[in-house]
């Protein structure tokens, strides 16, 4: 009976988890690559993720000298009061509608560049036109407005010199209020449309020319080409992009309006930007302001998320 007994295989450990070893051999074999990457990481660490901790004076009022620690609680009473304000409706509806021009009218026009610029067949006078198109993104906000209020001048401005000559009155196109959101946007459109552009043109880069070899074929014009072929290439671009402009749809630019602001047109041009600079650098309500860029901030994570999942439902493309 012994002699017919199997002897039990012996029992060994479990075999060690080669995942960890795995995964340091391979940083170690792209160790080039991460150590280029590791300032681009250091900046957001430092200057994005470690600044969050900050945002809990949003619920405090805050005394530079106590620190956070030392400051009193208030929980949600910037909250209330924030939308209690009058003056910070008036500028969240400015900046709501100051946000919605520029996506409807600035998101576009890249793309429409891009398909312009595409159409062109003289390479030299494609590659001139891209260089001239490009140049104002690389003039700073001070430069540009600088060039728009001379433009625009009552006086010696070319505009209002022209619209002399047809009989009419000068307008003071920056001392009304009608117009200073026109002439944000326009600025916008003029200085970072021809840059806009190159994600845009690498896109249509890739697109296989035998597609429209065979557009041609069948008889399909310049313009059906560019309607079935083209925009539907496009369109994952189109919408990584969409995602990434809705998701800083508050987050306008301080920079860019406060070089135009001027007490006649302020009521219709400030943004929360602005508002938070008056109030938080200049005013020293940190709790306050803290508050609206919290709030900023959650809106443009709801927006993000909410556009992230109509992109997946409806053209597959999404962020993640």
């Amino acid at each position: 009976m012994a002699a017919n007994m199997q002897a039990a295989p012996p029992v060994t450990a479990p075999a060690k988890s080669k995942t960890g070893g795995s995964r340091l051999r391979l940083m170690w074999k792209y160790r080039a690559l991460y150590l280029i990457s590791l300032p681009g990481i250091l900046y957001f660490v430092i200057f994005k993720y470690v600044p969050l901790l900050g945002s809990v004076i949003a619920f405090q009022e805050y005394n530079i000298f106590q620190g956070f620690t030392g400051s009193k609680w208030v929980g949600l009473e910037h909250f209330r009061r924030m939308f209690a304000h009058g003056e910070f409706l008036n500028i969240l509806n400015n900046t709501l509608l100051i946000g919605l021009y520029d996506l409807v009218l600035a998101f576009p026009a890249p793309i429409l560049l891009a398909l312009l610029l595409n159409e062109l067949r003289l390479v030299f006078y494609k590659r001139v036109l891209q260089t001239v198109v490009y140049m104002p993104h690389f003039l700073s906000w001070v430069i540009v407005s600088g060039i728009a209020i001379g433009i625009l001048s009552p006086t010696t401005g070319a505009v209002n010199q022209f619209i002399a000559w047809l009989g009419f009155e000068p307008v003071y196109f920056l001392g009304e209020e009608s117009w200073i959101r026109t002439i944000l946007i326009s600025s916008g459109i003029w200085r970072d449309s021809g840059y806009g552009t190159i994600i845009y043109l690498a896109a249509l880069a890739g697109i296989n020319p035998d597609l429209y070899e065979a557009a041609e074929v069948d008889g399909a014009n310049r313009w059906r080409q560019t309607l079935s072929i083209t925009l539907p290439a496009l369109l994952p671009t189109i919408m990584i992009l969409f995602l990434l402009h809705i998701g800083k749809f508050l987050d306008f630019g301080f920079e860019r309006v406060y070089v135009f602001l001027n007490p006649l047109n302020k009521d219709s041009g400030e943004i929360l930007d602005t508002y938070i600079y008056q109030l938080g650098l200049l005013g020293q309500q940190f709790s306050y302001t803290t508050a609206i860029g919290l709030f900023k901030s959650l809106v443009g994570l709801a927006m993000i998320v909410i556009g992230n999942v109509l992109s997946r439902k409806t053209t597959g493309e999404s962020l993640y």
